[in-house]
């Protein structure tokens, strides 16, 4: 049987764009909502770590609208704790049950008829919660005296193990050199357009949820949120939207917003829609995992690598929550990269800390190994006098020795490692990248060239995170292992093509791949396909290994569909054949048309012969006997055989297949900003066969933005109590279009054995490789190696201080009059020229009755005795950024030196939140008026904190503005008329007349 192929492997444009560009796409917050559909609100901790006293609910049910709220004691009474991956007494509900362990974490739910009415309620809710101290470092976590988070575990490793492959300790004994990093990735996310969101039903009728949710791998975890919710996996219907607005991994997240609103629903009969606002995905969704890790490596005197030596730390935040710890595992096969290194050695501990529980994020586990693995190599160069691709080239897999089995496992399936080297050393954009740093470097400037190499892991085996278990624990639980897929595809009775995958894609162009693989199978259009990607777990094929994760899709996705395919073509073939008198291995599908080679213009309609199917079923029996199967459809379920349990000596092949990418790129450092600019960027890929060229350059593209905001700009931040600071895009800061270069793609193919169209993964190799290859490139400009991620301005400015190549004062900046303090991370400095004498300033701050009418919003004021100055007690109302809020308020002034300083400390406590604030203010006077000068520190919490410090600094700033001209004006300043100011406009235009 043969065909003429036309367009897989070609750049087709995809077929889901016009819908997305013109509006028609369907989200979640598109579809249709059953009726009497309510809203769901979250209240959630304000702070990290603290003991629930009390929660009051009672003042949002008096609210009109609102229709019940959630609380534990409901969620106890209906459902289960989340499951654990590893063997622990932790039991993690869905809501806070007598801790809140993280900022934002939930504690009850609001439902009412609307979603401003259901927060109203959550203001309206009294939480008394006792703080506690917070433990936000894995370091300090793992101390004899740490904060312990779950007093039923006693510590905070929820998971310690050691393996060994080779023999590592005598390699290392036999080593010429003995080369080590210490590598903090850091915290960091996904900020996909469409947040995540929830439509949930409880029907009491039989006892059963139906949920749609815009979770990408809903199958994955169907059990573990069937479990949760003490009903049978057929009790809880899961679809998927055709439409998502981006995941990256991070909308495993929506997994307990699944049980809250099933359960919600339950509590109010009514269906429940939840979607999350964008401060509560940053804060509470959840964050790639950090890691600590120290790497050492055995090394001959070549630079050929003998041996390695991890010790992994992983802040899996406040819970363990499924499918944790995927990050830390995922990549365990494979943690020797693209490299011959058969002696190993790995420490892994999971750590919990006061943060928010981690999961997957864009390439988990990827960039936390080979940020630490490729700085070592950049490290071992350095210390030999060689070049980073030296030392690679030394250490690469051979062409010749694949399929090649690593150390922990991986079965690397193909690749020309070296062939991507030579692409890379021979392209004209490598050569001028080597030019422009020898040129910069003759003139001083400070430039640098990084190079990564990483394999990339693609279709994961189920298995993979039963390596954190013991083999004892293994053999008791019982072996897992394997990626089933599934794929439907049928032809209807005018020969039109469809298929159903169970992949929930995010924006990938998943049904454009699908429709370009079948036109060519059954030699049809891409126009009669229709590939459907809204998904139902009660009526469509699907495993537990389904969903869009791990780069799944062209490996195994697009592989079982052409193998559900090829299998309804040897169904029409046979008959079609006896049609023409052929045999099938004698006939084209092309062009519409099944014909005969050699005589082509002896063709028959594909859709005649697949009508008769449907149309006349005793004709194709008549022709191929009554065993024959009639139906045109085909569902294919498959799995790769190279993917079996972890074994007795913990050696675990992850990933069905394995790609290749190879990173250069050249950074330069501005001297004054200390900001880094990337100059140019390179990355050679081998991801087996491309099926369609301009989408595996998409994935490229956004897997390198998405990496360069990790690398340079992006950072999950708390202080050190554990309240996040990093809560709208002002303080997270993502890349424009200013800051991302486009790379230079080169492909190579080199297809892989074990998937059935060859196909390897692409989606998430630059988020792996770029964030390292740009560190490289980093310290390769600042000679430097202690890099740490993202680079920021700040970062690399003090790496140049403590150097010695720049003066503190370099860069603009005010020295604080105040020791500066880790408690109070938010600065304000500033000074304020008033038309009024000092003493006149201290007439109206010593008395109470003048100072009320100057404290913006406040309604009330009481005043008493403290050592070293007053008290003033008030309550007021404040408005910073988009918050405004009733605070309880404390104004302390101390160190009163009349009329030339005094400090000033506050104190607020209200619904969003705990404000702190110490200060110095100075006052002299200068030509009949007063120059006020302060100098504040501040801490917030809960809603405040998130808002983040860049507004809340600037925030800050306009309070004491507004707070210090009320004090003028109440002195009895004359404010200046608008002739004056009229007048001194011209007089700055013109100069003023003699």
């Amino acid at each position: 049987m043969e065909q003429t192929t036309h367009h897989l492997g070609k750049a087709s444009q995809r077929v889901e764009d016009s819908a997305l560009l013109t509006g028609g796409g369907r989200f979640l917050d598109d579809l249709p909502l059953p009726v009497g559909t309510l809203y769901a609100a979250v209240v959630r901790s304000p702070i990290a770590h603290g003991k629930i006293l009390s929660i009051d609910v009672s003042p949002a049910l008096k609210i009109k609208g609102v229709r019940g709220v959630l609380t534990i004691e409901d969620v106890q009474a209906w459902s289960n704790p989340l499951g654990v991956a590893v063997k622990s007494p932790m039991r993690p509900w869905v809501l806070a049950s007598e801790f809140v362990r993280y900022v934002g974490e939930p504690i009850a739910i609001v439902i009412a008829e609307s979603r401003a009415l259901a927060e109203d309620g959550v203001e309206s809710i009294v939480l008394n919660v006792r703080p506690l101290p917070a433990v936000v470092d894995v370091d300090e976590a793992l101390k004899s005296d740490a904060v312990i988070l779950h007093q039923d575990i006693a510590n905070n490793c929820v998971s310690d193990r050691s393996f060994s492959y080779g023999d590592p300790d005598g390699a290392f004994q036999a080593a010429a050199k003995v080369v080590e990093v210490d590598i903090r990735y850091p915290r960091n996310s996904c900020t996909p357009l469409e947040t995540g969101g929830v439509v949930a039903q409880w029907r009491p009728a039989d006892g059963s949820y139906e949920v749609t949710s815009n979770f990408m791998g809903p199958f994955s975890l169907h059990v573990v949120m069937a479990a949760a919710l003490k009903v049978p996996g057929t009790k809880l219907r899961h679809h998927v939207p055709p439409d998502s607005g981006g995941s990256f991994g991070v909308k495993q997240s929506v997994l307990p917003y699944v049980i809250l609103c099933c359960l919600a629903s339950r509590k109010v009969c009514a269906p429940v829609k939840f979607i999350e606002d964008r401060l509560e995905h940053l804060q509470a969704a959840t964050s790639a995992t950090s890691r600590h890790t120290h790497l050492r490596a055995a090394v001959d005197a070549n630079g050929k690598i003998l041996a390695l030596d991890y010790d992994q730390i992983e802040d899996c935040g406040a819970y363990l929550r499924a499918p944790e710890p995927a990050t830390l595992y995922r990549m365990h096969g494979c943690v020797t990269g693209p490299y011959q290194i058969s002696n190993l050695k790995i420490r892994n501990r999971v750590v919990l800390i006061n943060k928010t529980p981690t999961g997957l994020v864009r390439g988990f586990g990827g960039p936390q190994v080979y940020f630490a693995l490729e700085r070592l190599i950049h490290k071992i160069a350095k210390q030999l006098g060689k070049t980073h691709q030296e030392i690679a080239s030394l250490n690469y897999v051979q062409k010749d020795q694949f399929p090649y089995r690593a150390a922990a496992g991986a079965l690397l399936d193909s690749g020309d490692y070296q062939k991507a080297l030579d692409t890379l050393q021979a392209s004209p954009e490598f050569k001028r990248l080597l030019s422009r740093r020898e040129q910069a470097r003759k003139e001083g400037r400070m430039y640098g060239i990084g190079i990564a190499s990483i394999v990339e892991p693609s279709v994961s085996n189920m298995g993979y995170i039963t390596t954190v278990l013991t083999p004892e624990q293994r053999a008791k639980a019982g072996p897992k292992n394997g990626a089933i897929t599934s794929a439907t595809v049928s032809v209807d009775p005018s020969g039109n093509i469809s298929a159903n995958i169970a992949s929930a894609p995010a924006g990938q162009g998943h049904q454009t791949v699908i429709g370009q693989l079948l036109a060519d199978v059954f030699g049809a259009s891409p126009s009669q396909i229709q590939v459907n990607v809204d998904f139902d777990t009660a009526k469509d094929a699907w495993s537990i290994a389904a969903g869009n994760y791990s780069s799944r899709f062209a490996g195994a996705v697009a592989g079982t569909v052409f193998l559900a395919a090829e299998k309804l073509k040897v169904r029409i073939a046979a008959y079609a054949a006896h049609v023409l008198k052929v045999k099938p291995n004698q006939l084209i599908f092309a062009n519409g048309h099944i014909s005969v080679i050699g005589r082509e213009n002896d063709a028959i309609p594909f859709a005649r012969i697949c009508g008769n199917f449907h149309w006349s079923p005793g004709l194709v029996q008549e022709a191929l006997g009554k065993d024959v199967l009639l139906a045109l459809q085909e569902t294919q379920f498959w799995s790769a055989d190279v993917l079996q349990a972890p074994d007795e000596n913990d050696r675990i092949n992850t990933s069905a297949a394995y790609g290749f990418a190879l990173d250069a790129c050249g950074i330069e450092i501005n001297p004054v900003s200390c900001s880094p600019k990337i100059d140019g960027y390179i990355s050679v890929h081998d991801a087996g066969k491309i099926l369609n060229p301009a989408l595996a350059d998409g994935q490229v593209y956004g897997a390198f933005a998405q990496a360069v905001g990790a690398a340079l700009l992006e950072e999950f931040v708390y202080s050190s109590d554990g309240n996040f600071l990093s809560g709208t895009f002002a303080d997270y800061r993502l890349p424009t279009a200013s800051d991302v270069v486009a790379p230079k793609i080169y492909h190579q193919e080199s297809p892989s054995p074990f998937t059935p169209l060859g196909s390897k993964g692409i989606g998430e190799g630059n988020s792996m490789s770029t964030p390292v290859c740009i560190a490289n490139a980093i310290s390769d400009a600042l000679n430097i190696e202690d890099i740490v991620l993202p680079a920021t301005p700040s970062r690399i400015h003090a790496l140049l201080v403590s150097k010695g190549d720049l003066p503190k004062d370099n860069v603009a900046h005010t020295t604080s009059s105040l020791e500066s303090n880790s408690d109070y991370p938010l600065k304000a400095q500033g000074e304020v020229k008033l038309n009024v004498a000092p003493e006149e300033i201290f007439n109206v701050l010593l008395n109470r009755a003048r100072l009320q009418k100057v404290i913006p919003g406040c309604e009330s004021i009481t005043e008493s005795a403290i050592p070293d100055g007053i008290r003033f007690d008030c309550i007021a109302v404040v408005r910073i950024g988009v918050a405004k809020a009733k605070f309880n308020a404390v104004v302390n002034l101390t160190n009163i030196k009349r009329p030339a300083s005094f400090s000033l400390g506050g104190e607020g406590r209200g619904p969003l939140g705990m404000a702190l604030g110490i200060g110095e203010v100075v006052l002299r006077s200068e030509a009949g008026m007063t120059v006020l000068k302060y100098d504040y520190q501040a801490q917030v919490s809960g809603k405040l904190a998130a808002i983040g410090s860049r507004l809340l600094e600037g925030a800050i700033r306009l309070v004491l503005d507004q707070l210090f001209r009320a004090l003028a004006k109440e002195a009895g300043a004359k404010p200046k008329g608008l002739l004056t100011y009229i007048q001194n406009f011209f007089r700055s235009l013109f100069g003023a007349r003699k």
